[in-house]
């Protein structure tokens, strides 16, 4: 009670939620849920095992005219316990896992909308796909004016922002045109590999208006922390104003910006634009 008596308001809220983040998105409390029931799974483990040291530490504690006991004796019974479960355990643990998995990347016909990502080392290229939005936002016909696609990229001195509308199901296409990268929000509670010669797809809902931070979860390279993003979960209304105004920017493409020529690398620390050019 003392030392939780000294926490912060931020350290408690932390205590509460576990060390997670708190859920920003429809997919987030299936992930927090499993993560709760593993702590308590772990913590009645934990108290049953600690129980019986401290009992056998007591109970069985040697005296002054206690001989040494026999060193083979066993106990069957207990043995077999100590087998079965753990194994039962694991199994609990693997079908909860499983039905998570099943819930969080399950992928349904119809999302709201696409975004197409590249995450490159080092840093990522956001294409949101202007049809109807690109109509409804600046009032032209279903042709398309600004192009197919508007896109933001980060490069050597600023790091992108994703802009999301709120509570619509969006589809992530993820692309590489390097090495293994990992597409991640941490307040989504959802994240997945971006792979080279593949497209996974990942389909999130964002339920909270607000500022979040995202990143690349897998060690990509000698400047991977620095493939960081930032997210904007905004209003239908914010969100299309926002595709306007990237296309009024001219930054339109016809066709999503993933790579190649096309990709806008992140020059790392000492190097030179030539070393730049080579890694794309």
């Amino acid at each position: 009670m003392l030392v939780l008596a000294g926490c912060s308001d931020a350290d408690e809220h932390q205590i509460r939620n576990l060390a997670m983040p708190d859920r920003a998105s429809a997919q987030g409390p299936y992930t927090y849920e499993l993560w709760k029931w593993a702590w308590v799974a772990a913590m009645v483990t934990g108290v049953i095992v600690w129980g019986l040291i401290f009992y056998a530490v007591v109970r069985f504690r040697r005296r002054s005219d206690d001989e040494v006991p026999r060193q083979t004796r066993y106990n069957l019974p207990l043995e077999v316990f100590y087998t079965i479960a753990p194994v039962l355990m694991c199994v609990v643990f693997f079908f909860h896992t499983v039905r998570v998995q099943d819930e969080v990347v399950k992928l349904e016909d119809n999302p709201d909308m696409t975004v197409e990502v590249m995450g490159q080392q080092w840093t990522w290229t956001f294409n949101h796909g202007i049809g109807e939005q690109n109509a409804a936002a600046t009032g032209e016909d279903d042709d398309f004016a600004y192009g197919e696609y508007v896109y933001t990229s980060g490069d050597g001195n600023e790091i992108p922002t994703l802009v999301l509308p709120v509570d619509q199901r969006i589809q992530f296409n993820l692309h590489s045109p390097d090495v293994i990268h990992d597409f991640g929000v941490p307040a989504f509670l959802v994240k997945m590999d971006v792979i080279p010669g593949r497209v996974n797809k990942l389909q999130i809902t964002p339920t909270v208006e607000g500022d979040y931070v995202g990143k690349c979860y897998e060690l990509c390279g000698v400047y991977h922390s620095r493939m960081l993003f930032n997210v904007k979960v905004v209003s239908q209304s914010e969100y299309d104003a926002y595709l306007a105004d990237l296309a009024e920017a001219g930054q339109t493409a016809d066709a999503p910006v993933l790579g190649g020529s096309n990709a806008t690398t992140q020059t790392g620390l000492g190097e030179s634009q030539s070393q730049e050019g080579s890694q794309e």
